[in-house]
């Protein structure tokens, strides 16, 4: 009995051994597993945007969409390429066209004659008589890619006494403004919602003593088709400067905020700011003289402590005594920054523990003062363009780049709205650095031009901002625009077989 329990274990034993080497000749010889490759998003041509001119009455109107071959270039320069963006481009290379109409509501039929433009690589300009609503710009096709417009007003008189720019926005579900507040100056709020459903929206306003509501409440609900003004005094009206944020529950409106600070003053409007973040820069400031007063908001329930540092043509800096700035939670502060940036031209980058808003105001010199307005903005990685550039009588354009952290360089083309393109120029920007360019188109052609800038080939962040002044004789007039990111390319998220199953 003994010897067969021990055979039986010994025959176990035997067996276990053999399935072992089995196992372990398969394990050393089953062929390596396939490597899971993970879907990237595909970055393909923009084929269609919508951008809102708030309020272009009286106003010089600028819409350019740069040429085709242009983009090309920009495509041939990436290093991957796949079928699908190929095929994404030939589709691109069709008809486009783009139009520029009144905004109306769904069941409203005609209206005016709209103008529509067909020709990439022609800035088309036109000036805009009083009255009427907002402008909205549909293009389709070949003139989507890169299509910029903006309204620009010029008056020499009264209250409106100034140079008044802004870039016509896309709709959008959440917008921030921050400048001066409706107890400095005449704020008002337009809002427009070209789409086809109800965009409801609220407002938060953050002052320099908090967060501030409106006793009306805070929500409006604007209608497709629909337009709205607000006088923020009547939401808030007691702040001196303030950070606005315009949201939607549901819908998409355009946001534009418009800042009159009365005859001898300014005017002009504020940019849309970048969205509350740790580290934020806010480019384009022009070298020349005058008050810079810098906005800061801290939407969070976190009081914070903001680091500057300015980057100037010679180098990057922290500014003597003007190193910190705090910000108590859910409020707005302002710093007067005229005695280390005045005369310079300037990108401010600003550090903090918790998210901020920032901005800042450029006042121009003379008798009589105009201001512009500058934000918080991100870098240009897939190019810029500015609708509206002037070389016109007193009137001057320039293009104020910096490279806050990495060296850069950029190419920048104007493209003139008669008479032939100039060779573009390439611009080196050392690490830490800014320069300021005059722009002028060459000599034989005439009117306005528009600014394509395009980061080269393995540069470095770049932000920067144009700015238009005139030398009056009473006091000069000034607007500014930081760059955005050209509406050129879209990333489309990756599709990938799914055994799942959506049941209603």
């Amino acid at each position: 009995m003994r010897r067969l329990i021990e055979n039986r274990f010994g025959l176990l034993a035997l067996v276990l051994v053999a399935l072992g080497a089995l196992y372990g000749v398969a394990f050393v010889s089953r062929p390596a597993p396939a490597a899971q490759v993970r879907p990237q998003a595909v970055k393909a041509p923009v084929e269609s945007v919508t951008a809102v001119c708030p309020a272009p009455s009286g106003s010089r109107v600028s819409v350019v969409t740069p040429a085709q071959e242009q983009q090309n270039e920009e495509q041939q320069n990436e290093e991957q390429q796949n079928e699908e963006q190929q095929n994404q481009e030939q589709q691109n290379q069709g008809q486009g066209s783009a139009t520029l109409s009144a905004i109306r509501a769904p069941e409203e039929k005609g209206g005016g004659k709209d103008d529509v433009i067909d020709r990439p690589g022609l800035l088309w300009q036109r000036e805009v008589g009083a009255g009427g609503g907002p402008l909205v710009v549909d293009a389709t096709g070949s003139m989507a890619a890169g299509l910029e417009s903006a309204q620009t007003a010029r008056e020499t008189s009264g209250t409106q006494r100034g140079l008044a720019g802004v870039r016509c926005v896309e709709p959008g579900a959440e917008s921030w403004f921050i400048g001066p507040g409706p107890a400095a100056a005449e704020m008002t709020l337009y809002l427009a919602n070209p789409d086809s459903a109800p965009a409801n929206v609220s407002f938060m306003v953050y002052s320099g003593e908090g967060p501030v509501l409106s006793e009306r409440g805070n929500g409006v609900v604007v209608k497709p088709g629909q337009h709205r003004v607000i006088r923020l005094r009547d939401l808030a009206p007691s702040p001196l400067i303030m950070a606005l944020q315009v949201s939607t529950r549901s819908g998409r409106v355009a946001a534009a905020v418009k800042a009159v600070l009365g005859a001898g003053r300014g005017v002009d409007w504020l940019p849309v700011a970048a969205a509350p973040a740790t580290r934020v820069v806010v480019p384009g400031i022009p070298g020349t003289a005058g008050q810079r007063e810098l906005y800061v908001a801290t939407p969070g329930d976190r009081d914070t402590v903001v680091r500057i540092r300015a980057v100037l043509e010679d180098g990057s800096y922290a500014l003597k005594n003007k190193e910190t700035m705090e910000v108590p939670a859910g409020s707005a502060s302002s710093l007067d920054l005229s005695t280390g940036i005045g005369g310079q031209p300037a990108a401010l980058v600003l550090e903090s523990d918790v998210p901020i808003v920032a901005g800042l105001k450029i006042t121009g010199t003379g008798a009589r003062q105009d201001v512009a307005f500058t934000a918080g903005a991100a870098s240009v990685d897939l190019g810029s363009v500015v609708a509206d550039g002037r070389a016109e009588g007193k009137q001057t354009s320039w293009l104020v780049l910096s490279a806050p952290f990495a060296a850069a360089a950029v190419e920048v083309r104007l493209l003139p709205t008669k008479g032939e393109a100039p060779a573009p120029v390439e611009v080196k920007l050392p690490a830490a650095r800014t320069k300021e360019l005059r722009l002028a188109p060459p000599k034989g052609s005439k009117g306005g031009f528009s600014v394509v800038v395009r980061p080269l080939p393995g540069s470095g962040p770049v932000y920067g901002g144009r700015v238009l002044d005139e030398a009056a004789k009473d006091g000069q007039l000034v607007t500014a625009q930081p760059l955005a990111m050209a509406r050129t390319w879209a990333l489309v998220p990756p599709t990938v077989d799914s055994p799942g199953a959506v049941l209603p």
